[in-house]
């Protein structure tokens, strides 16, 4: 919790600075992109144990990511339990059954064909955890207080994209389920109202017959995704 008096400025001098020669940076940058060109995305999963300890890592590395005004609005709520994951999947069901019966209409449902989904979670009681990501609107003082959050959802993505990359980095499996609305997520697992549920993760190893869509193959090229001016 955040004291008033805490909120005044104070340069530090840089911690952990890097120094890489041209050579050094793109070596280390392919070696990056060769690695998270093998994430994958899917949609079965092996029940295999996944230790608590990874997941908390993996959450304090996302916490590094940088937010607006430094507020960090995030919280991450992990779950292996059984019957409360049984729950969420019940919960989330429903309104995925909602969503394909007619509520995301014709346009999107032909957008998702190619992708092979339904209403059907399983994967939220097969894998070993889920990761219910939430994007805090507002916090509150230490003297009770309440003071606005800035920039939530680009704060919240950043984070997000760094915990899928830990994970991934890890050797975790992961799948991003969205859906519409999750304030169901707040009741299940008793977040306060200044939260808003942003994503649930599945999280764990891929089942031995997993599969992946062709088309989440075809990637964009580098022309198509950049643009460069340079000096």
């Amino acid at each position: 919790m955040i004291s008033k008096s805490a909120l005044t400025y104070q340069p530090l001098p840089l911690p952990d600075r890097r120094d890489f020669n041209d050579a050094d940076m793109l070596a280390r940058a392919e070696e990056f992109y060769e690695d998270v060109r093998t994430r994958h995305t899917v949609r079965q999963f092996s029940d295999q144990r996944v230790d608590r300890s990874v997941i908390e890592t993996c959450v304090r590395a996302a916490g590094t990511a940088p937010s607006g005004a430094n507020q960090q609005p995030w919280h991450f709520v992990a779950i292996s339990n059984p019957e409360l994951k049984h729950k969420i999947r019940l919960a989330a069901e429903d309104e995925e059954r909602r969503f394909y019966d007619g509520g995301a209409g014709e346009e999107w449902i032909k957008a998702l064909e190619p992708i092979g989904t339904d209403a059907s979670k399983p994967h939220l009681d097969i894998a070993p955890w889920l990761i219910v990501i939430f994007a805090q609107r507002w916090g509150t003082y230490d003297d009770g207080s309440r003071y606005k959050h800035y920039y939530v959802p680009e704060s919240v993505g950043i984070a997000t994209g760094l915990l899928i990359t830990a994970l991934h980095h890890a050797g975790l499996s992961t799948l991003t389920h969205t859906p519409n609305p999750m304030k169901f997520l707040n009741e299940i697992l008793g977040r306060p109202e200044a939260e808003k549920p942003i994503m649930i993760l599945a999280v764990g190893h891929p089942a031995e017959d997993a599969t992946v869509p062709a088309i989440a193959k075809k990637k964009k090229p580098l022309e198509e995704i950049l643009s460069v001016f340079e000096g």
